[in-house]
């Protein structure tokens, strides 16, 4: 139990014709408990994948020296005329249709006033609220405990990225500006909020995460800063028929931050209510070694931001023929993928969920199945000894000389009983190492299954010999140790035994009288 005064960060199941929220936040004081209901909006930035930056021709690449990706343009110099980035243009217009969002027909840029050491300009080029964003009244669905659900998007639009403030020394920050001027794409879920916890962040993060990465236009990783979440949280009591005050929350660079983040703002919004003092609308960063929140600044209106059109840009006109061409090239999308999957190969739906979680990792999946692979062995290969081996290595499958031809050998070889499972696996570390094909390497050191009955009788006779005591211990009845007896032959035999042909043996021979 919970001592009173603590926030109990866990949803109450929905009780029809009791008028109970099914994400509540209790909070249990004084013998008595009052009910809070979090609200989470969600703001995502992602950098997208183009050559050049949003108005200028200097590089987007990640870590290279700072202040060395930069010129006029995008230093906002006196004299200099920006001018839009059509991939950029064509990313946002495809991902505004993947979201399911009416787009418009006219696209306007404004200027975005607020003085900052990263903004160089002294403004950003946004595009300003409902004013022409290029997408609007989309929305995207999730599964969350095995039930859809639809998040409401109110716009998506595109901008330029700022650049970044360096703390190398204590009282002392740096600019890189390098990150300045490289397109960006807002993402913004509608009001009132659909999200209204933790969980769902998460969920909904993940989901539109896949999403940009099947269509190509962010690589998705945050620890880099191309994709990054501002969650906007509040809380309110139960029956309170407006929302709290917001507070948007900065700096979650995983999803683990994500997660930690909002339980600690929520936590931290319903102690003040219950102190009886007011939630400030603000700025906050997450520390996430500390497990903290701080603030950062008092939270702009909009109004303050000075909006108005930029003048260096004209409109852009978005046609339909330019529309279709566009819509064309959407892939199938993940949650399409995923339910296929089930469908069609009857994969569990956690497993569909891990294979299309990732762009890269359902293509290879898809190739394997293409090569003739059993989808359910493709499925656990890529999931278990693949999955585990990119984890330990950080690494991602377009890292490895893995492709999915090598995997169908491996899994034709063990199909066929040429080699053992033992074999498949000291294989595939030795092909995700060099990218050598299995059956190559089971020629050149003739790891073929031994299934010669003569031999693996010679085998398992030789180790019963060895080991008499395991063989009195099965005979009195400990058939434990059969698994023991295996072990040996596998062992003798370099792990080329077939292990079930093995187990036939010694039972036989165990069991003669």
């Amino acid at each position: 139990m919970a001592p009173p005064g603590t926030p109990l960060l866990y949803p109450k199941p929905h009780r029809a014709g009791q008028g109970a929220h099914p994400h509540e936040v209790y909070f249990r004081a004084g013998g008595f408990t009052v009910r809070y209901v979090p609200s989470i909006g969600m703001e995502v930035h992602a950098q997208l994948l183009t050559e050049s930056k949003m108005f200028c021709a200097c590089p987007t690449r990640f870590g290279d020296a700072p202040n060395t990706n930069v010129c006029p343009i995008c230093l906002g110099l006196p004299g200099t005329l920006p001018v839009p980035n059509r991939k950029a243009v064509e990313h946002v217009i495809r991902t505004a249709l993947a979201l399911n969002c009416r787009i418009a027909p006219v696209a306007l840029f404004y200027r975005k006033n607020y003085f900052y050491p990263d903004l160089p300009k002294g403004y950003q080029i946004s595009q300003y609220g409902e004013v022409h964003p290029i997408g609007t009244q989309g929305y995207l669905e999730m599964v969350v405990n095995g039930e859809r659900k639809r998040v409401r998007i109110k716009r998506v639009h595109l901008e330029e990225d700022t650049g970044k403030l360096l703390h190398y020394l204590p009282g002392e920050s740096e600019v890189d500006y390098n990150r300045a001027g490289v397109p960006l794409m807002e993402i913004v879920t509608d009001f009132p909020p659909d999200l209204h916890s933790p969980e769902e962040a998460k969920e909904y993060l993940l989901q539109l995460r896949a999403i940009l990465t099947y269509l190509g236009v962010c690589d998705g990783k945050m620890e880099e800063g191309s994709l990054r979440c501002e969650p906007n949280i509040s809380v309110a009591p139960e029956d309170s028929p407006t929302l709290g005050v917001k507070t948007e929350l900065k700096n979650l660079n995983s999803f683990r931050a994500v997660v930690r983040g909002v339980e600690f703002e929520v936590n931290r919004q319903i102690a003040l209510l219950e102190r009886g003092e007011p939630v400030v609308q603000e700025t906050r960063g997450w520390n996430e070694e500390s497990g903290y929140s701080f603030p950062m600044r008092t939270k702009e209106y909009e109004q303050d931001y000075r909006y108005f059109p930029e003048p260096d840009i004209v409109p852009i006109q978005i046609s339909e023929e330019w529309l279709t061409t566009l819509r064309a090239t959407l892939p199938e999308l993940p949650l399409a993928k995923w339910e296929r999957y089930q469908r069609e190969y009857q994969l569990s739906a956690y497993d569909a969920s891990v294979l299309t979680a990732d762009y890269e990792t359902a293509m290879f999946f898809e190739g394997c199945i293409a090569h003739g692979c059993e989808p359910k062995a493709a499925c656990n290969w890529i999931t278990v000894e693949l999955a585990g081996r990119l984890n330990e290595d950080n690494k991602r499958i377009g890292d490895t000389p893995l492709t999915p031809a090598h995997l169908a050998d491996l899994l034709t070889l063990l199909k066929n009983g040429t080699i053992s499972g033992r074999i498949a696996k000291e294989l595939f570390d030795e092909v995700y190492q060099t990218g050598r094909m299995p059956s190559e390497i089971v020629r050149e050191r003739g790891l073929t299954q031994i299934s010669d009955e003569q031999v693996l009788r010679t085998a398992v006779q030789k180790v019963l010999d060895e080991n008499p005591d395991a063989v009195q211990k099965y005979r009195g009845g400990k058939t434990g140790v059969l698994g023991f007896l295996v072990g040996q032959v596998m062992k003798a035999t370099q792990g080329r035994a077939n292990p079930q042909r093995v187990q036939e043996l010694l039972r036989e021979e165990l069991e003669r009288v």
